[in-house]
């Protein structure tokens, strides 16, 4: 299997829920149905093309390397002439993953990374309005699962985040996964499988994810040196 690594990060993402126009929430980490999204626009297939359906097929795994918080957004919109709603947008502040989508079609993830490089047409983190901060980063890992590529791959945080972590050798990051990619572990059912992304009528079907935590090495670490550790309680 072949597998491309893709990095997300910006200074708001937000990934579709069970929602309502009054209220949109977010999920807490890229769902599969939104990088599936994001491939398809980068490949230039239109909302009714068939073959969007034929990329539920690729595994995926995604790592959150930096958690994000949660930013609500009060709108009042105009839906009817004259008549105003208040709505409420939740978004992912800050946040930094890593999605990992694989294949055992080789010739398909090469044309995915090209298409990431080159989009047809403007790629966005869930919302039209969440732009990538920059390039989107991606790397290939040949004979690798999705999971297997993100134990290989370094820690993706900020360097801000990672410094705030200097005591930490190692960090424990969520990874959450199709359920086949992890088997023996807990699943549970979401609505992240792809029907139609027809705005007029939005689709999705129910599939199981697993979940489970990775150790990754931490760049920043620092060792405390003893001599300056002060213990008070010891002379009592």
């Amino acid at each position: 299997m072949k597998t491309i690594t893709i990095k997300l990060t910006a200074p708001l993402q937000s990934y579709g829920n069970e929602a309502t126009f009054d209220r949109r929430t977010t999920r807490t980490y890229p769902s599969k149905s939104a990088m599936i999204g994001m491939i398809a626009a980068a490949l230039g297939y239109a909302r009714d093309d068939s073959r969007i359906l034929e990329l539920n097929r690729l595994s995926f795994a995604v790592r959150v390397d930096q958690p994000g918080k949660i930013l609500t957004d009060y709108q009042v919109v105009e839906w009817k002439k004259d008549k105003r709603k208040i709505t409420y947008r939740d978004y992912l502040q800050d946040a930094v993953f890593v999605a990992a989508l694989g294949s055992e079609d080789s010739q398909l993830i090469s044309k995915i990374e090209a298409a990431l490089h080159q989009p047809h047409f403007s790629l966005f983190l869930g919302r039209r309005s969440n732009a990538p901060a920059g390039v989107i980063k991606v790397k290939i890992f040949k004979d690798s699962t999705p999971l297997s590529a993100l134990k290989k791959l370094n820690w993706q945080a900020s360097t801000w985040y990672q410094k705030r972590h200097t005591d930490q050798k190692a960090i424990h990051v969520e990874l959450i996964a199709d359920a086949d990619l992890l088997p023996g572990y807990p699943s549970t059912m979401v609505k992240d499988r792809v029907i139609s992304f027809d705005q007029r009528h939005r689709q999705y079907g129910f599939s199981p994810i697993a979940t489970t935590r990775l150790d990754l090495v931490n760049p920043c670490f620092k060792e405390t040196d003893p001599s300056t550790t002060h213990d008070v309680m010891k002379f009592v």
